[in-house]
């Protein structure tokens, strides 16, 4: 190897590093607001800086000049600058970037082998801009397929809980009327096996938490307190009179118990299927002074693994969307707090409550937790539900046909007065 082939070699390594570092560094710095446009940004500035050094450096210090990395660190840098001023350029920004970015890999890729002999370098840039070729198909195939599903029409309603709306949508009739809480990262269409079910016998409501679905994202953090509270001003606005049977899934049932907490003359009854326990241990203040502190590098790390969705990515993985990812996301950094504030349900008095565990997944400590869950109330009954898992307690056939059951026999308990059965 020459040495002009080896220092360009170097120099593209170099700039490559100093791109992600850049990148990086601006992503973490105060004066980058933790906000998907703001974040996106800093990183097309950051790598647009690599893509500069790459140029400049090339040019100057070997006889292999990459000129072509002009355009792709202009590109890079006015789009960042861009949604760093102007984050509302975001959504029409996400129409114009995947092929001009795809001309601009295309153009790199006919360039290098005639102004880059070094192999060396070669090897080094071609699977990068293989990744942005990728990134731009995958950005582009995004783009369509977020704009076709909001041109769907919407099943239900959209009403204001404040700042942002969420969806509800409500079939049968007949009091009470079950409300269902989905598991984390979860939408109310995939109660598609618990809902229709439970319908033909009462009311029932499902709903997209906030950045879920078709719900709008929340400006607020979404723990357990904050999610009770929107549910209890959707229901309100949109007109579905309590008490209500809240049947919670997973994290869902976290939140059904905070609702009852919170508002205890609204909840007539409840099912907790396959639920997250409950940690009534408080923080220490060094464990809440570190959580302030590490708070918005977090929001910061939310906000840049989201920005994935822009890139087809998560929607593989049933997250269509950035603010589904995010939502997803926040849910699970918010989970100690929620099971904190869910312990504050102490007692549900003589009110019907069905515990529900999945079989397969769940050890002896997971059943004896719900087993504490079932002691809330006098009138409560744990049921072990064999051929299920977690996810499938709605599913799959099995898990979704016994909890849509246990609803209806908290319902039954209602209106007749009859004590619960194991």
């Amino acid at each position: 190897m020459s040495t002009s082939q080896g220092r360009i070699g170097r120099v593209v390594a170099l700039s490559s590093a100093v791109g992600l570092a850049a990148a990086a560094l601006l992503v973490v710095a105060p004066f980058t607001a933790p906000t998907e446009a703001a974040v996106t940004g800093a990183v097309l500035c950051g790598l647009a800086a690599g893509w500069a050094l790459l140029a400049a450096v090339s040019t100057r210090f070997t006889d292999q000049p990459q000129r072509w990395a002009v355009t792709l660190a202009v590109f890079m840098g006015l789009s960042g600058l861009l949604l760093l001023v102007a984050p509302a350029a975001l959504e029409p920004l996400s129409w114009v970037w995947p092929p001009v970015l795809l001309v601009l890999v295309v153009r790199a890729f006919v360039h290098i082998p005639r102004d880059m002999p070094s192999r060396a370098g070669r090897w080094l840039l071609r699977p990068i801009l293989a990744v942005l070729a990728l990134a731009a198909v995958g950005g582009g195939y995004q783009t369509v397929q977020a704009a076709l599903d909001a041109s769907r029409p919407v099943p239900g309603h959209l009403i204001s809980v404040g700042e942002h709306r969420l969806h509800l949508s409500c079939a049968g009739s007949g009091n009470p009327t079950v409300v269902l809480e989905p598991g984390a990262g979860m939408v109310a269409a995939q109660l598609e096996l618990v809902a229709p079910v439970i319908a033909e016998q009462t009311r029932v409501c499902v709903y997209d938490r906030a950045g879920r679905g078709w719900s709008e994202p929340a400006t607020t953090g979404q723990d357990a307190e904050q999610i009770a509270t929107d549910l209890h001003t959707l229901l309100e606005e949109g007109g579905v009179p309590g008490p209500y049977v809240l049947a919670g899934h997973s994290f869902g049932g976290l939140y059904a118990l905070t609702f009852a907490a919170r508002y205890p003359d609204d909840v007539a009854g409840m099912v907790l299927v396959d639920t997250t326990p409950p940690a009534p241990a408080p923080d220490s203040p060094n464990t809440a002074a570190h959580q302030e502190g590490s708070a918005d590098l977090g929001d910061r790390l939310v906000v840049l693994t989201s920005t994935a969705a822009r890139l087809g990515v998560t929607r593989l993985l049933d997250q269509p969307t950035a603010a589904s990812v995010r939502s997803t996301l926040e849910e699970y950094v918010q989970g100690s707090t929620s099971a904190r504030q869910a312990a504050a349900l102490g007692d549900f008095a003589d009110r019907p409550l069905i515990v529900l565990t999945a079989a397969f997944g769940r050890d002896a400590e997971d059943a004896a937790a719900h087993d504490v869950l079932a002691g809330l109330s006098t009138n409560s009954a744990h049921r072990v539900v064999r051929g299920a898992d977690h996810g499938g307690m709605i599913t799959d056939p099995t898990g979704a046909a016994a909890t849509s059951q246990a609803a209806l026999d908290v319902v039954t308990s209602l209106r007749t007065g009859q004590t619960l059965t194991p």
